[in-house]
């Protein structure tokens, strides 16, 4: 970040030591709409990453930088009318401590397991601590990217979850039981489902004080609004708000006690968190999603004395943190949680003066005892002496991260420290004033200086993408003639090719789903295949086929929540026998399939029975024809799918109906070790507006959606419907 200066910078001689020093006053008003403050030691225009970066000499600046910086901060907090209640308030207090947040995807197998049918909260958190120590608060996220499939909106899905409400509270509690905080998000932006007559603060409040979360996650926020403050200590159920971008009206640092950080500079000066230094209570969870390595995050977080968000199931995508990363992260965590009440240290200076160039160095006081938090900008070990600080008598110094006392050379009035910091590494040094104590310090040292056994360079620094399997499904009775209601399709060379839509992840590895020729998931697939000729149903399974279904098996699933939502008294609406059955999971289609004496399509199959062999883009050709397809609804309320034949214009080269614009259609299933998810082909004529974060359709036959998956409660929508297949003789 480039400084604004008050005057050109100067360059001049200091005729004491004969060293040239770089000096620069900076004009900090221009800082109030940035994350970061501008950096000391640094000449205007002059960027970090180009030649010339090694010339400069923070040292010489930062005195009078940190000077101007105190200065800066108590007009800045008149200039906002800053008010601290909040930070003082116990209920909220636990947010000074959330050195490690997670954001965890509610449809994460380790949190819920769908084969069982019950919340995992242990083995989710046991997995976290085994990884990189456990986390003090978790995010659960339920609503995007699947929000938009239908007219459920944000409160209707946690509605949804396995048990409802109480099941959410009982898997909130499990986490209590752990010691874990617990946030739900809100989105400002889902206002193109269902309306439910009330504002979102009033929504979101009535849920958290139901379930007993203790926060709430202010998605795309720049600040969450004070009215979600207020509603919820209005029901006696007080929140910590935690807005998902950095705090852009200051103002909102008042009720705000915690967010997000995003996208720090990665230079070969750390930079300095501005809200993080405007209130030194305010706890930051710093967030790279998509990072692979992240190794620069960890070094923030430890420089400002901040938390992390360990973000790893990205929507479905497991970017988990490589075991280099995730050590890392023990290490700083251990730390910032032994020294918490240093690290919310109103005196607490960052770019102490260091021995060492590219090692940069923050000091964190707190009653009788200091902190100095240490990072390696090198790429190479760094030894010899490090770091010199004042001295009293009677004083005692450790090394934290390495977990030994330290026995420093003692220089007049001064402690010099030596010791070794790895290449992109870390180092902690503590000292406790004569009588001073810190509970559970002799602990923490037995604990680092296990792990400090194993240097960092050991441990992998290489991501590799998870791997996916294909949920296999098992061939019908094969049929020589095509049964009734149904279309023979003949085999012949076909060109698969097909992307998925997903919003975020651009092209990353991991992607979108792996098929079984693929070494890795990845968006775009093409591969050429020889079809052998199967039978697919002519239309979508209808309410009246599935209604013989119901009455011939007796089925009814074991999570009931939502199956056949818009039956009425164990039936169809009057003049609904045509339409596509929806609200049936992709679990209640296979057991009809079954009953059938069918099967759900592969993926490929579907395509190959709506495109045929020419690559055409709809079923009917190269253009989209607004007859051939149901009318979209842009409302907030579902309508009636059309009939399963109303529009005949939109068959496909064989004869087959209703592929396009009515329902999706259930076709394979994906899973890895997190992450369950669906192919969903064919789009549906719902379109939601208001917002790009909406579950995006797929008309075109080279497209398929991803629809990630949890529990029949949730799964079931208004706007997924199936048909099956049975294979050739």
């Amino acid at each position: 970040m480039s400084p604004t200066p008050d005057s050109p910078h100067d360059t001049r001689r200091d005729d004491g030591d004969e060293r040239r020093v770089v000096r620069h006053e900076y004009k900090f008003s221009h800082v109030t709409t940035q994350r970061y403050l501008p950096l000391p030691g640094k000449a205007p225009g002059w960027p970090f990453a180009e030649i010339g970066h090694w010339k400069m000499d923070v040292d010489g600046s930062v005195d009078d930088w940190i000077a101007e910086l105190v200065d800066w901060r108590r007009e800045h907090l008149i200039r906002i009318g800053y008010d601290d209640r909040h930070y003082r308030r116990p209920e909220l207090q636990w947010a000074q401590r959330n050195f490690v947040h997670a954001q965890m995807m509610a449809e994460d197998r380790y949190f819920y397991d769908p084969v069982a049918g019950r919340y995992t909260v242990d083995r989710y958190l046991d997995d976290l601590e085994r990884r990189y120590g456990g986390i003090d608060s978790v995010l659960i996220w339920h609503v995007y990217p699947n929000i938009g499939i239908d007219d459920r909106n944000q409160f209707d899905l946690a509605g949804d979850l396995p048990g409802g409400l109480e099941g959410l509270r009982g898997a909130i509690a499990d986490f209590h039981r752990r010691g874990v905080r617990v946030l739900l998000p809100t989105m400002p932006w889902d206002n193109g489902t269902r309306d439910d007559g009330r504002q979102d603060w009033e929504s979101i409040a009535e849920l958290v004080v139901a379930v007993g979360a203790d926060g709430i996650n202010g998605d795309t926020y720049n600040g969450v609004p004070r009215a979600f403050f207020d509603a919820c200590d209005a029901l006696g159920h007080p929140v910590v708000l935690q807005p998902e971008s950095t705090i852009s009206a200051e103002e909102a640092l008042i009720w705000n006690v915690q967010s997000w950080g995003k996208k720090a500079p990665n230079e070969v000066v750390p930079p300095v968190a501005k809200f993080k230094w405007l209130e030194p209570r305010h706890m930051i969870n710093y967030e790279n999603r998509w990072g692979r390595d992240r190794n620069h995050d960890l070094q923030y977080i430890f420089f400002n004395g901040v938390g992390y968000n360990a973000w790893e199931n990205i929507w479905g995508l497991w970017n988990q943190l490589t075991p280099r990363d995730a050590e890392s992260l023990r290490r700083i965590a251990a730390i910032e949680r032994g020294f918490a009440a240093c690290m919310v240290s109103p005196d607490w200076r960052p770019y102490e003066r260091t021995l060492q160039a590219g090692v940069f160095a923050s000091r964190f006081p707190r009653e009788g005892v200091t902190l100095w938090t240490l990072v390696n900008r090198n790429e190479y070990e760094v030894g010899g002496e490090q770091l010199s600080v004042p001295h009293t008598d009677g004083a005692r110094y450790y090394d934290v991260w390495n977990g030994v006392p330290l026995s420093p050379r003692l220089d007049g009035e001064r402690a010099v420290f030596e010791f070794a910091l790895e290449g992109r590494g870390f180092g902690a040094v503590a000292a406790l004033a004569p009588g001073a104590t810190l509970a559970g310090l002799d602990d923490l040292l037995a604990r680092m200086a296990a792990q400090a056994a194993t240097p960092l360079r050991d441990y992998s620094a290489q991501w590799r993408a998870l791997p996916q399997q294909l949920l296999p499904i098992e061939r019908t009775a094969p049929a020589a003639e095509a049964p009734e209601d149904m279309i023979a399709v003949p085999g012949g060379d076909f060109d698969f090719i097909v992307g998925g839509v997903e919003i975020e992840g651009q092209t990353w590895d991991g992607v979108d789903v792996q098929y079984p020729w693929e070494p890795s998931a990845r968006r775009h697939h093409r591969r050429r295949m020889r079809m052998t000729p199967f039978h697919i149903d002519r239309t979508p399974v209808t309410h009246a086929q599935y209604l013989r279904f119901v009455q011939a098996s007796g089925y009814r699933p074991r999570d009931a929540h939502n199956y056949l939502r818009d039956w009425v008294d164990g039936a169809p609406p009057p003049g609904w026998e045509r339409k596509p059955v929806t609200w049936v999971s992709i679990e209640d289609a296979r057991a009809y399939a079954h009953w059938a004496g069918k099967r759900l399509p592969r993926e490929w199959e579907w395509q190959y029975a709506a495109q045929g062999g020419d690559g055409r883009r709809y079923p009917w050709g190269d253009d989209w024809r607004a007859d051939a397809v149901p009318a979209p609804n842009r409302g907030r309320r579902l309508r009636a799918p059309d009939d399963v034949d109303a529009h005949p214009q939109g068959a496909s080269p064989y004869g087959v109906l209703d592929l396009v614009g009515n329902v999706w259609q259930w076709t394979d299933e994906y899973h890895d070790e997190h992450t369950r998810a669906a192919i969903l082909r064919g789009g549906s004529s719902y379109q939601p507006q208001t917002s790009h974060w909406y579950f995006p359709q797929a008309y075109r036959l080279d497209q398929h959606g991803k629809y990630l998956l949890m529990a029949p409660s949730k799964d079931r929508s208004g706007c997924i419907g199936f048909r099956c297949v049975v294979d050739a003789g």
